[in-house]
């Protein structure tokens, strides 16, 4: 058989084998309750359980999952542009490379805590996997965000007040004009993380590593420096 009549069979064997398998791995319908979801843009997935098998990697633009319970689905690379994830629960979910820009997972007004204080509110990305993730004008007030790993992740603009990053992976993450005022940065890897003209009024840095961070205008008032010290004018 001639060289090129073995390259147009595999080709069509790829084209032919290549949707199975990808139908094999997304999730259409979630919910293992009363209550199931179809996934697809403004899907309405709010209050759904569907834990540890959850996997969609496609178009989720505006699709509600308020207080549903996805942990350790698997989102990477999902356009979740303006999807609501309030009262969630993510944790260990992977949304490695997933557009989240404009989303919001902010936790109701009474379920925040003061500054400084560990947020215990949902929606909760505890070990969540978030790398590279875009998270640009995205609402995180009093996520619960420790362990996570947000190393390259787009964060710019983004709202993470009173937000729960303690021993999370920042390392090389876009925080210009991010608002943590009051978030927890305890023990956070902010290794080369771009913070330029953030706010880290009242927000606690103690044990953060902050080699190569850029500070540049960085908004400073009652902040918890790395090293313990309290300031207002920079660590």
């Amino acid at each position: 058989m001639r060289p090129g009549t073995l390259t147009a069979l595999a080709a069509v064997g790829l084209a032919v084998a290549a949707p199975v398998a990808l139908a094999g791995q997304q999730s259409t319908t979630i919910g293992t309750g009363t209550k199931t979801c179809v996934l697809g843009p403004g899907a309405d997935c709010r209050g759904v359980v569907h834990r540890w098998t959850v996997e969609h990697h496609g178009n989720l633009t505006k699709a509600k999952f308020t207080k549903a319970d996805l942990r350790g689905a698997n989102l990477r690379g999902a356009d979740l542009r303006g999807a609501d994830f309030r009262g969630a629960k993510l944790r260990h979910a992977d949304l490695r490379g997933a557009n989240l820009k404009g989303a919001r997972f902010h936790a109701p007004p009474k379920a925040r805590k003061q500054a400084n204080q560990t947020p215990s509110c949902a929606p909760s990305c505890q070990g969540a996997d978030l790398r590279n993730a875009n998270f640009t004008g995205a609402n995180l007030a009093g996520a619960n965000l420790s362990d996570a790993n947000l190393s390259d992740a787009n964060l710019a603009d983004a709202r993470l007040r009173d937000a729960n990053l303690i021993n999370a992976n920042l390392s090389f993450a876009i925080l210009i004009m991010a608002d943590l005022h009051g978030a927890n940065l305890t023990g956070a890897n902010l290794t080369g993380a771009e913070l330029a003209e953030a706010n880290l009024r009242f927000a606690n840095l103690t044990n953060a590593n902050v080699t190569l961070s850029d500070f540049t205008s960085v908004a400073f008032m009652s902040t918890t420096c790395p090293n313990g010290t309290v300031t207002s004018t920079g660590c």
